[in-house]
């Protein structure tokens, strides 16, 4: 019970990394769109796991609110609007898996250049120190609170333009 106790957080690290990994794997490999979405948040809430152990419990509850909580409604929104009946539904892969791969190779080939070759260290000043809550109030609301609202804005853009589609694409079919 002891040796639990003492090695609890990286129990913790490499059980919610291994449900974060599984949830992305199923995310490529499930056909079905409400479960992709469902593979998503899942992947998300551990995300937001593996942020909590880091120790900005800020971030990870933001990650669990913000993009589980509110995102995702509107994915699954658009996703239970969709018909599937429709062929590009029944399609297994897209045109663009090779481009896909070929990335995937790439990436997986620096980040394992950078582990045999060493990480570069850290640029000093915030390095060990504490991210403290108002900093970050702070610099949210003076740097970044244009681009958060862009973003909400495109949010709420690409889902009416899903909802168009769908429109167009029913009376179509009608």
């Amino acid at each position: 019970m002891e040796w639990l106790l003492e090695h609890l957080d990286r129990l913790l690290l490499y059980v919610f990394g291994a449900g974060a990994l599984v949830s992305a794997l199923l995310m490529l490999v499930l056909r079905q769109p409400m479960r992709v979405a469902l593979a998503l948040i899942s992947a998300m809430v551990f995300l937001g796991g593996i942020y909590g152990l880091l120790g900005v419990h800020f971030i990870a509850a933001f990650q669990v609110l913000i993009y589980v909580g509110a995102i995702m409604v509107f994915m699954v929104y658009v996703i239970m609007m969709l018909d599937p009946r429709d062929p590009s539904c029944a399609e297994r892969f897209s045109v663009l898996v090779l481009p896909a791969v070929v990335a995937f190779v790439l990436l997986v080939g620096v980040l394992g250049y950078v582990v045999w070759a060493g990480a570069p260290a850290l640029a000093g000043g915030a390095y060990g120190s504490v991210y403290e809550l108002r900093q970050f109030a702070a610099s949210f609301l003076k740097e970044y609170w244009l681009h958060f609202e862009l973003t909400s804005v495109l949010l709420v853009v690409a889902v009416v333009a899903a909802v168009a589609v769908i429109q167009v694409h029913r009376g179509r079919h009608d």
